[in-house]
């Protein structure tokens, strides 16, 4: 019987449904730990209450305390794969901030419910056999931190959450499932090409994320930068443009030296540098602007949060993100 380590962080799927208010919120239990006799009988379970949070409230601090103490375990336990419980709401960010720095070839797979775990319905003990199921799969070695929802298998780095309440809320845009979980098998039909990885013993940095908007205001983006910042983010329009007013309080940033990251607020494509209007992606690369591909905005947040803790030059930082 293979051993795995399940970690839970809270979230819907442990979570249930309050009978005097109706409101889903944590109770003095965690379901989930009920559901470890689901796959008993096939694999040895070690289970730790880690957290007992909404996912909303998860910070980049809480992911590098989970993904020490998911080392930690690992040693004591010597499992063989991971499994982590977590909200939904910033699953994916959790989950590619642990892609960004496991090294091992050890399966972690991330997943969760959209539904808690006493309402008809409820997608969480299914969602929890196929996670263990998929981490004790000796083909999901080597595949970097995984998220398995609804019979799927997806990479970190490219799957988000589409839908507020629906059970398929996990996709991944362009790129599609890497694989899928029938009764009897686990199916990985490709693998990542490359992975990267960082090492943080803090995750502190200030680094802002700015959706960009029809007729954002410069004074609306300057007061936003006006805080002291490690880093900014900005969701761009189109293939990578913003508004006019930007490129001035822009500069400012890249002459202070604060690394400005580039990314599309469109669900598919990446930014390149076409347009050579004023706030086209050609003036904005040619101001210094890092361009990035494929990374949505909280996960290239994420990429230049762990990126400014290795002190990175700004050339290796250029090519870190325009590497897909």
């Amino acid at each position: 019987m293979k051993k795995i380590l399940v970690l839970h962080t809270g979230g819907t799927i442990a979570m249930q449904e309050n009978e005097e208010t109706g409101g889903v919120t944590t109770g003095d239990s965690n379901p989930v730990q009920q559901w470890n006799t689901l796959v008993s009988e096939d694999y040895d379970i070690v289970s730790d209450d880690f957290l007992q949070l909404p996912s909303p409230h998860i910070t980049p601090s809480h992911m590098l305390k989970l993904f020490h103490h998911m080392n930690e375990r690992l040693q004591d336990t010597k499992a063989e794969g991971v499994v982590i419980t977590h909200g939904t709401d910033t699953l994916e960010e959790t989950a590619y901030l642990l892609d960004l720095l496991h090294t091992m070839e050890l399966p972690v797979v991330l997943t969760g419910a959209m539904r808690s775990s006493d309402e008809v319905g409820s997608d969480g003990p299914h969602n929890f056999i196929t996670a263990v199921r998929t981490a004790a799969s000796e083909k999901a070695k080597g595949m970097g931190v995984l998220i398995v929802m609804n019979d799927e298998i997806h990479t970190a780095k490219n799957a988000t959450k589409t839908h507020a309440s629906n059970v398929a809320t996990f996709q991944s845009p362009q790129y599609g499932p890497i694989g899928l979980i029938t009764k009897r098998e686990i199916f990985f039909h490709h693998q990542p090409l490359q992975r990267e990885h960082f090492h943080a013993e803090k995750m502190d940095k200030k680094v802002l994320l700015i959706k960009t908007y029809a007729g954002l205001e410069g004074d609306v983006f300057q007061h936003l930068i006006s805080q002291p910042l490690d880093g900014v983010v900005i969701e761009a329009l189109g293939q990578g443009n913003v508004p006019p007013a930007l490129m001035e309080p822009v500069q400012s940033l890249i002459d202070h030296r604060i690394p400005v990251v580039l990314v599309t607020r469109c669900f598919s494509g990446v930014v390149q540098d076409i347009y050579s209007y004023q706030g086209g992606g050609r003036t904005l690369k040619e101001a210094g602007v890092i361009f990035t591909n494929g990374l949505n905005g909280p996960k290239a947040r994420l990429k230049l949060m762990a990126a400014l803790e290795n002190h990175l030059s700004r050339e290796t930082l250029r090519k870190c993100f325009e590497r897909f």
